[in-house]
C-alpha cells in the first residue's frame, strides 16, 4: 500500500528479528551446579579440578562439565554443572567431605545460553525469589547502637573542641546511663561556663545544662536532643538500607529486594541463593575497619600480664592477632581514630614493596583530619587495624533456634607510624587477594550506621519456585490461546494478522525486560497476562473501524487506510491513561507492586508498536497492489 512507506518494512523487520534474538535466551533455563572457592589462600587450578573429578567419580555422582572460572568479587572458582537438583546437593555434600575446611562449596546455577548469543549481550531474565527459590531475612537495627555510636562521637568532638578553645578540663566521658549524654568536668566555674557557650554554640543538636558540683569539681551534661535521636533513628534505617544493597551488589548477588519493614526492620530477598548460611555470610557480615592507637604486642610483659590474669586497663582493649601471627595479642586504645563509617573508598591490590594483599583506603574530611592529628603527634608510635565482624550464632534449644549476635575484634596490622598521612593510606596485613578483594567491596559498599541482627529468615526450595514457573507459563499460554482463538474466529483474516502482532508483543516484552534486566516474578507474570489482553484491544478498534468504513460506502483499501488513521487517536488515549497508572505502580510502589508496574509499563508501549505497526505492515503486503471487492474482516 501506498500509505506504508518502505522505511517502516524495514523498521518493522529489523525489530522483530531483534526482538526474536534477545527473547531466545528465555529458552535456556540454567542448570544447577556447584561453586568451589578458596576459603583461605588455597590455590584454585586445574590440580583441583583433578581432584573434584575424581572425588565425584568415586562418589558414582555424574555431572555435565566444570570450568575454572574468574570473577572480581569472588575470585577464581571451579563451577560444576548437573543435571538436577538432587545431584547437585549430592555432589555438595561429598565435596564438602573430600576438599576440607580449605575450600567452600556453594549452590550456583550455570548459565545455558548459546555462546553466540552471550556474545551479542543476550541474556534471560533474571528470576525472582518466588520463581527461582532463595532465602528472605528480616533483620532488626540495633537502635541502641545509633545512640552509642553518636555519644562515643559527641565525646570525641567535645574534647577536640575544649582543646582547640584552649578550656581547661579534668575529663570528658559518656554517662554510665545510656542516653544521658556526655559528662564534661571542669577545674572552674570560669571553665565550666566558657565550655557551655561553647559546645551549645558548635553543637547546636545537644542540649547543655549544669550538673551537680562535687568539690572543687564542676559538671557539665551534654545531652542529645529528643529530635535529633528521631533523626539519628531514620538516618541510620536509612543507610543501612543503602549500605546493604551497595554491598550486597558489590558482591554479585543479583537482583536482590531489600526493603524497609516496619519502624525498625529491614526485609532483604536474594532470589537464587540456595545456601542459607552462605547467604548469611553476604548479608550478616558487618565487616568493618577501626583504626587505633597501639599500646603493645604479645612480646611485651604488659600485655602478657593481661593475658594471665585478665586485668586489662580500663582504658584499653585485648585483641587477637590473625590466626598464626606470632605477635598476638595485641594491647589497644579503646578511643578510635577513624572508623568504617569515615571511609570514602577502598580498593585492594598489592603492596609495592613487599607484594603481600593490601586495601587502599581514603576517609572523609573528618576522618582525615583526626588521622592527621594524631599521626602528626604520634610518629614512631604503633597504630593498628583492627577488622571487626558482627555475625549471629544460631543454636538449637528446646527444639527452637536460639539467635545469638557475636561481634569479632581482630587486629589484622600492627605497625609504627613512619610519617604524617591524612585520608589516603594503604592497609596490609591480610591472608590473601580474595580476602582483600572482599574486604574493599564491604567497605566501598559503605559502613552500617547500626548493627543488625538476623530476627527470621525463610527459605523458599527451587521447586517450589518450578512449580510458580510451570503455573505462571500455563496461565500465559491459556490467555495468549484463547485470545488468539477468539480474534481469529471473529475478525478471520484480520484476526489472524492481530494473532501474529500479539505473538510478537510477546516476543518483544521478554526481549526488552530481558534486555534491561527486569526480575521476572508471579506479578510480572500476570502483568504479561493482562498485557496481552489488553493489546488485542487496539486490533478490536481498528477491526471495528475498518468494518464502519465499509458499510460506509468506502473501498476496501480505503476502508483499512481510514481504519488505522481514525482508530489510532483512540488507541493512544486509551493506552496514555494505562501508562499513567503503570507509571505510578512503577515509582510509587516496590517489591512485587514495583515488579507488576514495570511489567504493565514495558507491555503498553510493546503492544502499541504491534499492534497498531506491525499489523499495517502485514496488512499492507497482504492487500497491497491488489484489487479487492471485500475484506476479511
Amino acid at each position: 500500500m501506498s500509505d506504508f512507506p518502505r522505511w517502516r518494512y524495514f523498521l518493522v523487520a529489523i525489530v522483530l528479528v531483534l526482538g526474536t534474538l534477545y527473547a531466545l535466551p528465555n529458552l535456556y533455563p540454567p542448570k544447577p551446579a556447584v561453586q568451589v572457592s578458596a576459603s583461605h589462600s588455597a590455590p584454585v587450578d586445574q590440580a583441583l579440578q583433578q581432584k573434584i573429578a575424581a572425588t565425584l567419580q568415586s562418589a558414582k555422582i555424574p555431572f555435565i562439565d566444570q570450568s575454572l572460572k574468574h570473577d572480581v568479587s569472588r575470585g577464581d572458582y571451579v563451577l560444576i554443572g548437573f543435571a538436577n537438583g538432587d545431584l547437585q546437593k549430592s555432589a555438595a555434600d561429598a565435596l564438602k567431605q573430600a576438599l576440607g575446611d580449605e575450600y567452600a562449596e556453594a549452590f550456583n546455577l550455570q548459565s545455558t545460553v548459546p555462546a553466540w548469543l552471550s556474545a551479542i549481550g543476550a541474556r534471560p531474565m533474571p528470576l525472582g525469589l518466588d520463581l527461582q527459590g532463595g532465602v528472605r531475612f528480616l533483620m532488626a537495627v540495633d537502635q541502641n547502637d545509633v545512640v552509642d555510636k553518636q555519644e562515643i562521637r559527641y565525646t570525641q568532638d567535645i574534647t577536640s573542641l575544649l582543646k582547640d578553645k584552649k578550656i581547661s578540663f579534668i575529663s570528658v566521658a559518656r554517662n554510665a546511663t545510656r542516653g544521658q549524654g556526655v559528662n564534661v568536668v571542669l577545674g572552674s566555674a570560669a571553665d565550666r561556663s566558657a565550655a557551655s557557650d561553647a559546645i551549645a554554640t558548635e553543637y547546636t543538636d545537644l542540649s547543655v545544662s549544669d550538673g551537680a558540683n562535687t568539690g572543687d569539681r564542676y559538671v557539665l551534661n551534654a545531652v542529645i536532643k529528643p529530635n535529633k535521636l528521631r533523626d539519628l533513628a531514620t538516618s541510620a534505617i536509612r543507610q543501612n538500607l543503602a549500605t546493604l544493597s551497595n554491598r550486597i551488589n558489590a558482591l554479585g548477588v543479583s537482583e536482590p529486594v531489600i526493603q524497609v519493614q516496619g519502624e525498625d526492620h529491614i526485609s532483604v530477598e536474594l532470589a537464587g541463593v540456595q545456601d542459607p548460611a552462605e547467604a548469611k555470610k553476604v548479608i550478616g557480615a558487618t565487616a568493618t575497619l577501626q583504626y587505633v592507637a597501639g599500646i603493645g604486642d604479645g612480646r611485651d610483659p604488659a600485655v602478657q600480664d593481661a593475658v594471665k590474669t585478665g586485668n586489662i586497663p580500663p582504658d584499653a582493649h585485648l585483641y587477637p592477632g590473625r590466626e598464626g601471627d606470632p605477635r598476638g595479642p595485641y594491647l589497644v586504645s579503646k578511643s578510635v581514630i577513624a572508623s568504617g563509617d569515615e571511609l570514602v573508598d577502598a580498593s585492594s591490590g598489592n603492596d609495592s614493596q613487599t607484594g603481600s594483599p593490601m586495601v587502599s583506603v581514603t576517609l572523609n574530611s573528618a576522618g582525615a583530619a583526626k588521622m592527621l592529628d594524631f599521626t602528626r603527634d604520634n610518629v614512631g608510635k604503633p597504630m593498628a587495624v583492627v577488622y571487626v565482624e558482627r555475625t549471629t550464632d544460631t543454636k538449637v534449644v528446646d527444639g527452637k533456634e536460639v539467635r545469638t549476635p557475636k561481634t569479632t575484634y581482630t587486629v589484622i596490622n600492627y605497625a609504627s607510624i613512619n610519617g604524617v598521612f591524612s585520608n589516603k593510606f594503604q592497609t596490609t596485613g591480610l591472608g590473601s587477594n580474595k580476602e582483600a578483594s572482599e574486604l574493599a567491596l564491604l567497605l566501598r559498599g559503605g559502613s552500617l550506621a547500626a548493627q543488625m541482627d538476623i530476627v527470621q529468615e525463610g527459605v523458599i526450595g527451587p521447586s517450589m519456585g518450578q512449580d510458580n514457573i510451570d503455573k505462571g507459563l500455563k496461565a500465559v499460554l491459556l490467555g495468549l490461546g484463547l485470545v488468539l482463538l477468539a480474534a481469529a474466529i471473529y475478525y478471520k483474516l484480520f484476526g489472524l494478522v492481530a494473532d501474529v502482532a500479539l505473538f510478537f508483543n510477546l516476543v518483544i516484552l521478554v526481549a526488552v525486560m530481558s534486555m534491561i534486566g527486569v526480575t521476572l516474578t508471579m506479578p510480572g507474570i500476570a502483568g504479561i497476562v493482562l498485557t496481552l489482553g489488553m493489546a488485542i484491544d487496539a486490533n478490536v478498534l481498528i477491526c471495528e473501524r475498518v468494518r464502519e468504513e465499509l458499510r460506509n460506502g468506502s473501498t476496501p483499501l480505503a476502508a483499512i487506510r481510514a481504519g488505522y488513521e481514525k482508530a489510532w487517536a483512540t488507541i493512544l488515549d486509551a493506552n496514555v491513561t494505562h501508562l499513567i497508572a503503570a507509571l505510578a505502580l512503577t515509582t510509587m510502589g516496590s517489591g512485587p507492586i514495583k515488579g507488576f508496574g514495570v511489567t504493565l509499563l514495558i507491555g503498553i508501549l510493546t503492544s502499541m508498536f504491534t499492534s497498531v505497526t506491525v499489523t499495517h505492515a502485514i496488512t499492507a503486503l497482504i492487500h497491497g497492489g491488489r484489487k479487492l471487492k471485500t475484506l476479511s474482516v
